[in-house]
């Protein structure tokens, strides 16, 4: 028998930490490592499918043979049922436009101008290495999700990829990302971003934005008001920061600044990490209105007076979220404004996709059903 041997010495005591956490590390990497080599096979095998036609050359019965022959010859295989098999069919069908790009020969001198068509061609290899880099950096469970929602639309598939992989989403969040429409949403709101912001941020700013905003989480049913929309968006404030997007930190509700001799209150005050700078939100309750926008560019100003520090913050940005705009009215309101400011909707009702006929049954068909049960039983 063994004994036990206490070591209490700090250096002891630290070296083991640090030799916990290079294994923990170790471990995460292996498992990265697994996953890349587990999607590749599972690339290639749906590449064969494809490209040698074996569905047409041994009929549509085949993909049960090759699950069943597959595991016969692998006892230890998992993970190649007949469905999973079709899955990566769906999954090589999705990208393998994107996979197609090979990386262009460039000059070797790098002092030396390249040509547009084959400095286009280098951008356009960057672009396909993203691209593969992102597929399989992706748990297979998450792209099954994915080629469920995105059948035939590889630009709405890859936006959710690069979303999981630069968001860590897990497979639920990926999963109510795609039954909210996000892919739709995103970067959509009615911004002057373009011309009142710097071109290394503007496009950032854009891609930030929603419209409209899903506010179901809040759960109001019945009438309401602004104080208590705002009030149960707080209350699920982990939810709402989860809707705003990625590296909304919140500050304060009704937040007091002192403007000359009359203090002022910010609906709601949040900092963007990924942008560096302060962000004003104003939510209405009802249409948009011009003088919105004039209340919300005097706060933007006000930020940057006050709150934002020279050499660390980004110029502030506004967000108004109604509850209906008309588009025209408000485009000729942001061209009026010199402030960085965007204007969407919200819904308090959660978004489904349209019903497609015969997929949701009518109360009439679930009567139906019901007395077809009973007259069984």
């Amino acid at each position: 028998m063994f004994n036990s041997i206490n070591i209490v010495d700090q250096d002891y005591i630290q070296w083991i930490k640090d030799l916990s956490n290079r294994y923990r590390r170790s471990q995460i990497k292996a498992a990265v490592k697994v996953n890349e080599e587990m999607l590749r096979f599972y690339w290639e095998l749906g590449k064969d499918i494809v490209e040698m036609h074996i569905e047409e050359r041994w009929g549509k019965k085949v993909i049960k043979t090759i699950s069943a022959d597959l595991r016969q010859e692998n006892p230890e295989l998992s993970g190649l049922s007949e469905r999973s098999i079709y899955y990566c069919k769906d999954f090589y069908l999705l990208y393998n436009q994107y996979n197609a790009i090979s990386p262009q020969v460039v000059a070797k001198n790098s002092g030396e101008d390249l040509p547009q068509a084959v400095a286009e061609n280098a951008i356009t290899s960057q672009l396909g290495e993203q691209i593969r880099h992102d597929l399989f950096s992706v748990p297979w469970g998450h792209h099954r999700f994915i080629i469920d929602k995105c059948k035939g639309n590889p630009q709405k598939a890859l936006f959710f990829v690069h979303q999981t992989v630069a968001n860590g989403w897990s497979r639920n969040m990926l999963l109510n990302f795609l039954d909210t429409d996000l892919y739709e949403r995103q970067g959509k709101a009615i911004t002057n971003f373009e011309r009142t912001l710097p071109s290394e941020t503007s496009d950032l700013a854009q891609e930030l934005t929603k419209d409209p905003y899903d506010f179901a989480f809040a759960g109001i049913t019945g009438r309401y008001n602004e104080r208590l929309l705002k009030e149960k968006l707080l209350g699920n404030i982990t939810q709402f920061l989860v809707e705003l997007g990625t590296g909304f930190a919140y500050v304060g509700k009704e937040y007091r600044i002192q403007v000359g001799e009359r203090e002022q209150f910010i609906d709601l005050l949040f900092y963007n990490l990924n942008l560096s700078c302060y962000v004003v939100i104003e939510v209405k309750i009802g249409k948009f209105e011009f003088a919105d926008i004039g209340q919300l560019g005097g706060y933007v100003v006000s930020c940057n007076h006050i709150l934002k520090k020279e050499g660390r913050d980004n110029p502030t940005i506004g967000l108004l979220i109604c509850k209906e705009k008309d588009r025209v009215q408000a485009q000729y309101a942001l061209e009026s404004s010199t402030q960085p400011i965007g204007i969407s909707e919200y819904d308090l009702e959660k978004f489904y996709p349209e019903k497609v006929e015969g997929t949701i049954p009518t109360i009439e068909e679930i009567e139906v059903k019901l007395n077809q049960l009973t007259f069984k039983e």
